[in-house]
């Protein structure tokens, strides 16, 4: 974040010695049951923070307390989650280092950096309790939806403490049925009447009647901060009587009353300090001595406090202070009321401090709040590049779009980093007007070049500037070349974005044209969107090369985690074009860059780990594929790029439909769904699609059927890349629907379909759909009684596969492939590969002996001969490199289909049945 932290902001506010002891509120907040979250909510003035004050002063086994006071600059999430983490650091000595890690690095998602944080609380052996104070000022959905993640995963022994003037955003509904939610709210913080009456008491001095406590009671409803305005107005009243009786009206309107009276009773200076000061969130003595131009703050300060005049100490040196938030509020508007022309130079006086303390997000704060546009403006570039290389685009945009509209379209850097974070979320509307301003400046500074050299302006290419043409690149200035490269930059992600494949081509290598190659981010990005392009069309050579020039940009420029998802698009298209050894090597290449870059590994190293299972799953190698799984698994989701968690279950799936247990793979299919977020690589293998091949492996046709008619699929379609997929599938489809109804239309449709798909698969070099299509050939040849043809489409698909290693995409077909193998055995092609799909093919054979109406999965049959042997539970785990408990999950569901109740009886059923060879001697 930028700046240093603000060390008052940990401080837990002290007590007073006039507070009243709230037993039946502070008893409430300690009750048993470890609760989740504690919300205190309630308007302003009802004594939230006294009373956690109290609460955590009195708690007979004291926690680990992290405090946090909160302001509307910890929206940006990045700024939210340091300020947090230090917190508890501050709490809990060692705690949260990893997770500040993440926080600073461009590529971490929140999830990964609060499971990362959840992972150090888990190991500690005490309680601990966080306390954000003033959550109300929150109000970016990110930290919402963050802290609702927190919640949900917390630890039993660690608590959160909400406390601020509405209900925040979370799922407080479901805590509260859990039971899992403590709420102190407004009715209950209102002071009783005898808390009233000692409150008054210790406050003034003097002993009211129990009438007149009763009647300020009554018209306050118990209002902590307005009987404490009461209590100051009445220390110097003689007639206290006539005051009480007096004293009534609209809440509102008695704060406006009362603080006038006490500010009326101040002298001349300490009144003028006030007010000067109400601009600040926060005071120090150096502070206020520079916001009001005299010396003396800090004893001026010290004073307030014991005049008890709403001051609110942050530290424990009383060197930081801040006003009570109402008292803060009427003083404002009061300083707006009666001198509105001094507020902008206090405010860039306060500025001029905090930028000369370092505290520059402070610095743009006050000189926004102070309508000084161009000292803000100035300030919100020098804090551009350290922004922009932290990725706190929540606080860039959250200035930028808080700056005059002149200062944005004067200045393009700021104008195209507001595109940029619209951007970044997806977001169209309002980045063709910025570009159209840098443009628009790009092309006055040419001009005025134009005219310094006299050249005529009628001899000049005329602005395009919008257009499908980009404008001139004309001119030498720096600067101006660096805009144009941007613009183009950012035209190209918007063509990216509505799916225009041409403009993304054309604005990009506008890019590369423009910019050398000291611009080594930014022709990274250019290389990357026109791989993207190429890659959208299934155009895969060009992709490929462009990906591996983006990658070596990046590269240079020192992005290693971004290399690292470069090395993904290029072994994703690789494996498109059946080049599975490139992939593996790619792989593993990368591998090694994210984990020699000292202890800990670079963001992406789990997702080269799920790369490789998923290569080593087609070729039928399933203990190391599980192995990688599993490390991949094992480094966190920290290790992982945004879509790690997606391709993980989704190579997850495939794993458990390989072992045989089809229910989990369609659950995790289910939670690759939900888990994937669309962004700039092309969906090619879309879960839906998947899902109903699963269905169709399942023999639930009916299922397919419903996917093919939900995405409007048909043979005659036009066919595309991005749905190559999808109508491959679809051809599968049709050849179960011929094998269960018989029908010759739907094998028609699904050979015509095939022939299609190959030639536009072999046209755009797509090897690896070139297999599979021409294993689906082989089918649909059979279906009809073609033999030879049927032998050709395979013996063709054998020759591309078995330089790669292919073993899947044969093996999947199991009994409607295996004769048509065999035949190809025979003539002698590739006869050791040949045997070895057989081999793997003929265990999708396995039918339901006599008496065994469920048969047993591939993964049970293999468990259930480790079972035939004296090996234990754990021993099976290891040698099948599972869990102990998928070995329990498999040996339940062995005894249920073969009707045992012991390993012993399962054994002998299965000898019975032939599964197992007869003279083996059951297990004891």
């Amino acid at each position: 974040m930028a700046g240093p932290l603000l060390q008052t902001k940990f401080h837990v506010p002290r007590g007073r010695q006039e507070l009243v002891a709230r037993p039946r509120l502070t008893e409430r907040l300690g009750e048993a049951g470890a609760p989740k979250l504690t919300l205190v909510s309630a308007p302003a003035g009802f004594g939230k923070t006294t009373l956690l004050t109290q609460w955590l002063a009195a708690a007979p086994a004291a926690p680990s307390v992290a405090w946090l006071s909160l302001d509307v600059r910890d929206n940006d999430p990045a700024v939210f989650w340091t300020y947090v983490v230090a917190a508890l650091q501050r709490a809990v000595d060692g705690i949260g280092a990893e997770a500040l890690t993440l926080l600073r690095s461009a590529q971490s998602t929140t999830e990964t950096v609060l499971a990362t944080l959840l992972n150090d609380l888990d190991a500690l052996q005490h309680d601990v309790v966080l306390v954000l104070d003033d959550y109300h000022v929150i109000d970016a959905r990110e930290v919402h939806d963050g802290l609702a993640f927190l919640l949900e995963h917390l630890p039993p022994h660690v608590r959160v403490v909400l406390a601020g003037r509405a209900d925040p955003p979370l799922p407080l509904a479901r805590l509260r049925a859990r039971g899992q939610l403590v709420e102190i709210r407004a009715r209950d913080l209102r002071f009783t009447r005898d808390e009233a009456a000692a409150y008054l008491g210790r406050s003034t001095g003097l002993t009211l009647a129990a009438g007149e406590v009763a009647v300020l009671d009554e018209r306050t409803e118990g209002w902590i901060a307005a009987l404490q305005l009461a209590a100051l107005s009445l220390r110097d009243r003689d007639d206290v009587t006539g005051f009480v009786a007096s004293f009534g009206g609209d809440d509102r309107y008695v704060v406006d009353y009362l603080v006038e009276e006490v500010l009326q009773r101040q002298p001349a200076d300490v009144r003028d300090f006030l007010l000067r000061t109400s601009i600040l969130g926060r005071l120090s003595g150096p502070l206020c001595d520079a916001v009001t131009g005299t010396a003396g703050g800090a004893a001026r300060l010290a004073a307030l406090e014991r005049a008890n005049l709403f001051l609110v100490p942050l530290d424990d040196h009383r060197r930081w202070y801040r006003y009570h938030h109402l008292f803060a509020d009427v003083l404002h508007a009061r300083l707006l009321a009666e001198r509105p022309d001094d507020v902008p130079g206090l405010h860039r006086r306060a500025s001029d401090w905090y930028e000369r303390n370092g505290e520059r997000a402070e610095a743009i704060r006050h000189a926004l709040a102070g309508d000084d546009g161009g000292r803000a403006a100035d300030l919100v570039e020098l804090a551009l590049p350290a922004l922009r290389r932290l990725r706190q685009e929540a606080t860039l945009r959250r200035w930028l779009e808080a700056l005059p509209e002149t200062e944005i379209r004067a200045r393009p850097e700021l104008g195209l980093t507001h595109a940029g974070t619209l951007l970044m979320h997806g977001e169209l509307d309002g980045v063709e007007a910025r570009l159209h301003d840098a443009e628009r400046w790009v092309e006055a500074r040419l001009s005025a070049a134009r005219a310094d050299t006299g050249e005529d302006a009628q001899d000049a290419p005329p602005s395009t500037a919008g257009q499908d043409a980009p404008p001139s690149t004309g001119g030498q200035d720096p600067r101006v070349r660096k805009i144009q490269g941007e613009v183009a930059v950012y035209r190209a992600a918007q063509a990216r974005i509505r799916g225009d494949v041409a403009a993304t081509v054309m604005h990009a290598r506008r890019v590369l044209d423009l910019l050398g190659e000291d611009a080594a981010l930014e022709r990274g990005a250019a290389a990357g969107l026109l791989g993207l392009a190429h890659w959208t069309t299934g155009d895969l050579e060009p992709a490929h090369r462009f990906w591996a020039e983006s990658a070596a940009n990046l590269e240079r420029a020192g992005h290693h985690a971004d290399t690292l998802g470069c090395t993904l698009a290029l072994a994703d298209i690789r494996i498109a074009q059946g080049r599975l050894h490139e992939a593996m090597t790619g792989y593993e290449r990368g591998l090694r860059v994210a984990t020699g870059h000292g202890p800990a590994v670079l963001r992406g190293a789990a997702d080269m780990h799920v790369g490789l299972a998923a290569v080593l799953l087609e070729r039928n190698e399933l203990d190391a594929a599980r192995r990688h799984l599993l490390a991949g698994e094992g480094l966190g989701e920290h290790a992982g790029l945004p879509q790690n968690g997606h391709r993980w279950r989704v190579a997850t799936a495939r794993l458990r439909e390989l072992e045989g247990d089809a229910d989990a793979a369609l659950a995790l299919l289910d939670d690759a769904e939900r888990a994937y977020t669309p962004d700039m690589f092309p969906d090619v293998r879309p879960i839906p699609a998947l899902r109903a091949r699963l269905r169709l492996a399942r023999g639930e046709l009916d299922a397919a059927l419903g996917w093919v008619r939900a995405h409007g699929l048909g043979a005659d379609d036009d066919l595309t890349y991005l749905r190559e997929f999808e109508h491959v599938t679809l051809a599968r489809v049709l050849l179960a629907r011929h094998g269960a109804d018989d029908g010759d239309r739907a094998l028609r449709e699904a050979a015509a379909l095939l022939a299609r798909l190959l030639r536009a698969a072999e046209e755009g070099g797509r090897t690896g759909t070139v297999i599979e299509i021409l294993v689906l050939q082989a089918r649909a040849h059979q279906a009809r009684g073609d033999g030879p043809a049927a032998q050709a489409a395979l013996r063709r698909a054998i020759s591309l596969a078995e330089p790669e290693g292919y073993v899947r995409v044969f093996a999947d077909e199991g009994r409607a492939l295996v004769g048509v193998l065999r035949a190809v055995e025979k003539q002698g092609d590739s006869r050791a590969y040949v045997r070895r799909l057989l081999a793997v093919a003929g265990r999708r054979e396995v039918v339901a002996p006599a008496g065994l109406v469920d048969p047993l999965s591939d993964r049970e049959l293999d468990v259930l001969r480790l079972l035939g042997t004296d090996l234990s539970g754990p021993d099976i785990a290891r040698e099948l490199v599972v869990s102990v408990n998928t070995v329990r999950t498999h040996t339940k569901n062995i005894y249920a289909k073969l009707g045992a109740t012991s390993r012993r009886a399962a054994v002998r059923r299965a000898q019975e049945l032939g599964l197992l060879p007869h003279g083996r001697t059951a297990p004891r």
